[in-house]
């Protein structure tokens, strides 16, 4: 069987070869000359004068697959004391696996003093194999290299097929290469490529000999980094070979899911989240909760007619009490509190002559003798200047951007104040702090764990568990904070007072004089600004301004000229939005 390259080609390569024979004779004989007169060209480089003069491989296909190469090269140096060649050893088959071809039992040998030290090393997709001398050399030299390869030979339907790059990848040109592939058996077909790997180009001459057990293989020319691959269709079952594939390291391989790692996401999944659960469970949980059991409480719930806080709790204290957080929304209530109780006279300026909306908030001369630690702060630092002087007055609008840090100072009192009561067993915003740190130690452990393991194995759902574990706790760090027995009754109390702030009416059989409403409307209005329920729960005092004579104001809320009851649903609703601005405002650079 014999198979060539059109005429032309071949006439072509007919003609190339003696001319580049001929130059590369004349080069070599120049460059003789010159090295015998001492004077090497200084315009040629030493890697630009070197080439493969002849490179003739034998391949004998054994038992295993296992191909046995011996390749005799003619190498002309020109000062180096070796050279190298660069195999394709591995080949993306898909995203997630390798087809590897195994170099092994590498040797080398020269007979006429050339270079005979082989080694070799993998470099990503291909294993570089170098051969050196322990001297410089010159001249024409041969080299017998000699190797095994594992997983060049694969099965191919009723046949095997074996294919290598068996000739290629240097780093100079070269003149002439042949090849003879020795199967053991009948070969059925051969063929053979030129050119990059994957290359569809067909080499000069490829036949088989005359008893079709033998392929032979030649390609006149190539150029650095050219490869010569053969290939030999052999009857099945001649060496037994097959491919040898790996599965390679990547993002997909590293996070893959099957039965293993999808049953250990799943059990870390529910061991770790789990135990957040569990941690929630007995630390998170109000304490009248786990116990199964109502604490003796300060007074009886709210219950049908009857509409009354628990004694004593203050506005600021149900805000902190019912979400666990000390609000900006707490602290406005604490302040309209804090006027109906006396402390302080909100006076609503006339927007016709300061031409915008604004309040002043005044003090008044009254003890402060009943006032809570956090009630305390709050009054003297919306009465006290920056340079630390006390005032009489000042404008809401002032507040904005200067009340920012003492806001903090407050609500750090009233987190005190709510321990104080014996509500909460520790601060709740500092639960929340150790708990959240937690959670997001943990991420951070997580994301640390999955990319070392996403690198290294293929157990990186492992370190995604971690990952959902760490932001539960950092989640469900807000919800740790739990109430003592005490709290949770209170708390109880709160819940059906709220309810009759919703119903937004105050029951009137007759007995409750219109300025009583408007006293008990004004008692129970900060605690409306608490639950959101200002617009409804302000509705209720203008019928009652409506009824008292001459009841255009109230004792702690002054409008301006011509404003009376009947605005004040839309007074209080700015006012308290103009509140929570002001005082968490901070100061712009």
């Amino acid at each position: 069987m014999f198979r060539s390259r059109p005429a032309a080609l071949v006439l072509s390569a007919a003609v190339a070869v003696p001319l580049l024979t001929s130059t590369s004779a004349a080069a070599s004989q120049a460059g003789g000359t010159a090295s015998g007169a001492g004077a090497p060209r200084a315009a040629t480089s030493a890697l630009a004068a070197e080439r493969v003069l002849k490179d003739d491989v034998v391949l004998t296909a054994g038992g295993g697959g296992t191909v046995r190469v011996k390749e005799t090269i003619v190498y002309r140096f020109a000062g180096h004391d070796g050279f190298q060649r660069t195999y394709p050893t591995r080949v993306h088959e898909s995203v997630t696996e390798d087809r590897v071809y195994r170099i092994e039992n590498l040797r080398a040998a020269s007979p006429d003093g050339g270079p005979s030290k082989a080694t070799s090393s993998p470099k990503g997709l291909n294993t570089i194999v170098k051969v050196a001398g322990d001297r410089k050399l010159t001249g024409d030299h041969t080299v017998v290299l000699e190797y095994q390869v594992r997983g060049a030979i694969t099965r191919m339907g009723a046949a095997e097929e074996l294919r290598w790059p068996v000739v290629g990848g240097w780093k100079v040109p070269l003149d002439e290469a042949k090849a003879v592939v020795d199967g053991g058996a009948m070969i059925r077909n051969v063929n053979c490529f030129t050119g990059p790997i994957g290359s569809t180009i067909g080499c000069t001459q490829y036949y088989t000999n005359h008893t079709h057990t033998q392929g032979v293989f030649a390609q006149q020319g190539m150029l650095p980094g050219e490869y010569l691959t053969v290939v030999a269709g052999l009857p099945a079952g001649t060496t037994g070979g097959h491919a040898i594939y790996e599965r390679r390291h990547t993002v997909a391989t590293a996070f893959s899911v099957n039965a293993v790692t999808g049953s250990a996401l799943a059990g870390l999944l529910v061991l770790l989240v789990g135990g957040v659960a569990a941690l929630y469970l007995l630390r998170g949980r109000d304490a009248r909760t786990v116990g199964k059991r109502a604490a003796e409480g300060d007074q009886v719930p709210v219950a049908g007619s009857e509409f009354e806080p628990p004694n004593g709790v203050r506005p600021g204290q149900i805000g902190t009490l019912i979400d666990e957080q000390a609000d900006v929304i707490d602290v406005t209530a604490t302040i309209v509190d804090l006027a109906v109780r006396g402390y302080l006279l909100i006076e609503e300026e006339d927007r016709a002559v300061t031409g915008r909306l604004d309040w002043t908030l005044r003090r008044l001369d009254r003890p402060q003798t009943d006032l809570l630690p956090y009630e305390r702060i709050l009054l003297d630092s919306l009465l006290t200047a920056p340079d630390g002087t006390a005032l009489d007055a000042v404008a809401l609008s002032a507040l904005g951007g200067t009340f920012a840090t003492k806001l903090a100072q407050v609500r750090s009192a009233m987190y005190d104040d709510v321990v104080k009561q014996g509500w909460f067993a520790r601060r709740p915003d500092t639960v929340r702090s150790r708990w959240t740190l937690a959670g997001i130690l943990v991420t951070v452990l997580g994301i640390g764990g999955t990319v070392a393991l996403a690198l290294t194995t293929e157990w990186a759902l492992a370190g995604l568990a971690l990952i959902i574990a760490g932001a539960a706790l950092a989640y469900g760090g807000q919800y740790m904070p739990a109430k003592t027995s005490r709290g949770a009754t209170v708390l109880a109390h709160t819940i059906g007072f709220r309810a009759f702030l919703e119903r937004g009416a105050i029951p009137d059989d007759g007995s409750m004089a219109a300025r009583q409403r408007i006293a008990l409307f004004s008692r129970f209005l900060p605690y409306a600004v608490v639950f959101d329920l200002v617009a409804k729960w302000a509705e209720t005092v203008k019928d009652a301004g409506e009824r008292a004579e001459g009841a255009d104001n109230l004792y702690w809320y002054e409008g301006p000229a011509e404003w009376d009851l009947s605005k004040f649903a839309e007074s209080m609703r700015t006012f308290t939005l103009a509140t929570s601005g002001s005082i968490s405002q901070s100061r712009g650079l």
